[in-house]
Formats: C-alpha cells, sequence, structure tokens
C-alpha cells in the first residue's frame, strides 16, 4: 500500500534507513544509562532508545530486558533500590562506557546520518502514523455511529487529499 519508505510492506524500516546491528542493544542501553540524571527502567530505556533514533528504532522488551540482565551479571549496571525496579551505572559501568565511548555512541551515528538524509517526508509519514493509531482505536473501541463517522471524515479526507493533487504544483507554491 505505502511501499518501504512508508514502514508498508516490502520494509517496515524506510528506504536508506539505519540497520540496527548485533549488540547495538547493548551499545544503545548502556549510552542511555549513562546520559541518565537519575535511575531509569527498563520501558524508560526503550522509550529513550526511540526518541534518540526519531522513533526509527524501538527495540523490545525481549531484547532489551534480557540484554540489561547480561549487564547486571556483568557488574555494569545495578538495581538503584528506589523501591521499583530502576537500575543505574556501576562504577565498572562508567569506566567500561569511558573507555569504550567510540564503540557505545556509534550506535547512534547511522540514525543522525539518516537524519540529515531526509526525504522531506519525515512529517507527513509521523502523521499517516498517528491517524492509524487513531483509526484504529475507533475501529476497535468505537460505537457504531463514531465508526460511521469516521468514515465519512476519511472519505471526505481522501477526496480532499486528491483535490489537492489535482490544483498542482503552482498553487502549492502560492500558498
Amino acid at each position: 500500500m505505502f511501499g518501504p519508505q512508508w514502514g508498508g510492506p516490502g520494509g517496515g524500516r524506510g528506504r536508506g534507513r539505519a540497520r540496527v546491528r548485533r549488540g547495538d542493544v547493548r551499545s544503545a542501553i548502556l549510552s542511555v544509562l549513562a546520559d541518565a540524571t537519575e535511575p531509569i527502567n527498563g520501558y524508560q530505556v526503550i522509550q529513550q532508545i526511540a526518541e534518540r533514533t526519531n522513533d526509527a528504532w524501538k527495540p523490545s522488551p525481549g531484547s532489551v530486558y534480557p540484554t540489561m540482565a547480561v549487564l547486571a551479571d556483568e557488574g555494569l549496571i545495578e538495581d538503584a533500590a528506589t523501591g521499583r525496579k530502576t537500575v543505574q551505572l556501576t562504577e565498572a559501568g562508567h569506566a567500561h562506557v569511558a573507555e569504550n565511548v567510540e564503540e557505545i555512541t556509534a550506535v547512534w551515528r547511522a540514525f543522525d546520518e539518516d537524519s540529515t538524509e531526509d526525504d522531506g517526508h519525515q512529517d507527513l509519514r509521523q502523521v499517516i502514523k498517528q491517524t492509524v493509531g487513531a483509526i484504529v482505536q475507533v475501529a476497535s473501541t468505537g460505537t457504531p455511529a463514531q465508526q460511521d463517522r469516521a468514515v465519512e471524515i476519511l472519505a471526505d479526507t481522501r477526496r480532499k487529499l486528491y483535490g489537492l493533487l489535482a490544483e498542482g504544483p503552482e498553487a502549492a507554491e502560492e500558498e
């Protein structure tokens, strides 16, 4: 429907998007914890990674939590004892990050390069993603009347978008 650059069939990452390599989850977790001003939990780690990559990469809990367990076993992170399941870098963890700063921060480089090569559709993709989320919510939890109204709104929006294209590029430049 939308093709690879839209995150549709044929590629969920988008054309030219950074690829996540083996070990990147580990580096990203260490980097996020090194920059954290207070202990954070696994969910916050995932959110920070997504935020830093402009939502291009949101690692699954199934990759983050086991990696955090390994980092704890290695003595690089520890439970912050805040009463919640929060973690922080240990002294050894801070030393490891300092010694391997190039390797650990390299995980963000590919995403930074991606953002400089924006194809101009980033805002449009974000709105489409948000709109699809709203449509799914209306479809799953809306009343029949709300669903009927959503169909009307979407049909009207589709007509307006085609009308925009029919105006031609000159009309868009005049605005």
